[in-house]
């Protein structure tokens, strides 16, 4: 793959602590985000009387800003880099939460949601995948994946702390929670350690003592100077990957979202479907890792559809759970969505670079992240919409099955786009 770049021996890479800044933010952005929205949905009903279905249109308006500010983050980062991006995010991230713990009415929750999804935008995997990918070139796959694994971390470090302050404090204190959290874990750092490329400090990707040399070959190459947006967006690949990951990503929120309310009608206490979006953390977690040091290996398209399958099992496996079940069940089948679901990032972000180049990674990133958002914002509205009309889940997740089969050929279809002019 790479050739002819001495490595530097002796102190460590400051890539690797860009790398580990990196997945506390995937873990803070994860874990007060996805990981724990649905743990409110009861709460909330309870206190105010909304339905799922209006609970979970927060979670929509959450991800739809989400995905519409990712083009514009994008675009920031190519611009003004990493660095003076991420505090802005945390600090907006952290608005949203402070209105929610304050809110009575149903349009200040979504204006609480609006604000906390447009923070995540900007502090969440759009900048730092692009660092990530600027800071690392022989071993991006697998540094993608260290940082993507804080996603499921999140779910592992959040969610039972999220479960405990909303039993013994209420759901108020743990909106205000995650505000604090935020602000005193991300700002500081960001300002303090985030580079957005080695060159800014007169090192190399990798920690190579050199430039490294690349050698072509099909499965790791990138266009040699990188495709704008707009060429991109010509390529029958951009859409292909935009189709594949919106949809997947429709099921795989949609399916984590319904999993706490699910177990709970199921009848199974609070604890245990909190410890099961534990499990599913951790499964993203080793998942991400796994699947970002196959995709140094192996076609990226070839390992999301790996993950896509793995995801397809647990969402069968969860439509057999019923009051009866084995807690081994439960555990099992929320072990293998997590693992599936780590296999979207590291996957999306190497497709992007290998495919398009990074001259305009951030723009590329977030658009192709936009497409994914929308999957992300309509999947769990769709299951409280199809809940609050049937007063099952069945439904819901009998559609997430079939969305994931026809994700799975689509991104087969993938193949790199040539540069302009060849």
């Amino acid at each position: 793959m790479t050739a002819g770049a001495p490595r530097v021996r002796g102190r460590i890479f400051y890539g690797y602590w860009l790398v580990a800044f990196a997945f506390l933010c995937m873990l803070i952005h994860a874990g007060c985000g996805p990981f724990v929205f649905a743990m409110f949905v009861k709460p909330l009903g309870s206190s105010f009387g909304w339905g799922r279905g209006q609970v979970m249109a927060g979670f929509t308006i959450f991800y739809l800003m989400m995905g519409v500010a990712s083009p514009f983050v994008g675009r920031a980062v190519d611009r003004y880099g990493v660095r003076p991006v991420i505090p802005v995010g945390a600090l907006v991230m952290g608005v949203g939460f402070v209105i929610a713990s304050r809110m009575s009415d149903l349009y200040v929750f979504y204006i609480a949601c609006a604000f906390s999804g447009t923070g995540a935008a900007i502090m969440g995997h759009v900048p730092a995948s692009a660092m990530i990918s600027n800071w690392f070139a022989r071993r991006r796959g697998t540094a993608v994946g260290v940082m993507a694994a804080g996603l499921g971390a999140g779910g592992v470090v959040m969610a039972p702390i999220t479960a405990y302050i909303i039993e013994n404090y209420g759901w108020r204190d743990a909106y205000f929670a995650m505000a604090v959290i935020i602000w005193v874990t991300i700002i500081p750092l960001a300002l303090l350690l985030v580079r957005t490329r080695p060159s800014e400090m007169g090192l190399y990707p990798d920690g190579d003592s050199a430039p490294t040399v690349v050698v072509p070959k099909e499965t790791t190459r990138g266009v040699a100077s990188g495709l704008t947006l707009r060429q991109a967006m010509l390529m029958v690949a951009f859409w292909l990957m935009g189709i594949s990951y919106g949809l997947s990503a429709f099921s795989a929120v949609g399916t984590l979202q319904t999993v706490v309310p699910f177990l709970g009608d199921t009848g199974y206490p609070m604890a245990i479907a909190a410890a099961a979006i534990g499990v599913i953390g951790v499964g993203s977690g080793v998942g991400k890792v796994f699947f970002g040091w196959l995709c140094d290996r192996v076609q990226p398209r070839f390992v999301f559809v790996i993950g896509l399958c793995l995801q397809l099992g647990g969402v069968l496996m969860l439509l057999n759970v019923h009051a009866g079940s084995p807690l081994a069940v439960i555990w099992t089948s929320a072990l293998v969505l997590g693992l599936g679901n780590g296999s979207w990032l590291p996957t999306m972000s190497l497709l992007v670079s290998t495919s398009f180049g990074l001259a305009s990674y951030g723009a590329v990133f977030g658009a192709i992240t936009l497409l994914q958002s929308t999957g992300l914002a309509i999947g769990p509205l769709f299951a409280g919409m199809t809940y609050d009309a049937t007063g099952t889940y069945y439904v819901a997740l009998v559609v997430f099955a079939g969305l994931y089969a026809i994700s799975i050929p689509t991104i087969l279809l993938v193949r790199r786009p040539k540069s302009p002019g060849s």
